[in-house]
């Protein structure tokens, strides 16, 4: 499990409501596998969560989640989205709920 945790991020700022949960997994799928986000292997998308919005991605490869947080923006585009959304892509922790708390009061 702690290793697992050190695979994972949280994304905030999903647009939810708009498509399917499914569709939007895999869209998040797409884009956190894509090199030109910094990203890599993506073993699983959670989508949705109790938090709205929020999303947890792992990947096979724990450099691949430092090389994600160290890209500036990531904003999420599909031709499937009306527009580009920006996302807040931080380190996963053990108490979620608290950087969510944090991200939410940005």
């Amino acid at each position: 499990q702690a290793a697992r945790a050190t695979r994972t991020i949280v994304i905030a700022g999903v647009p939810a409501g708009l498509l399917q949960d499914d569709v939007l997994a895999d869209i998040l799928t797409i884009h956190f596998q894509m090199s030109r986000n910094n990203g890599g292997d993506v073993e699983e998308v959670v989508y949705p969560t109790r938090n709205k919005g929020v999303a947890y991605v792992t990947f096979e490869d724990q450099e691949v989640v430092e090389s994600v947080l160290k890209k500036d923006q990531h904003l999420l585009q599909d031709k499937r989205l009306p527009r580009r959304y920006p996302l807040t892509v931080t380190r996963y922790c053990d108490n979620v709920s608290s950087s969510l708390t944090h991200l939410i009061m940005l």
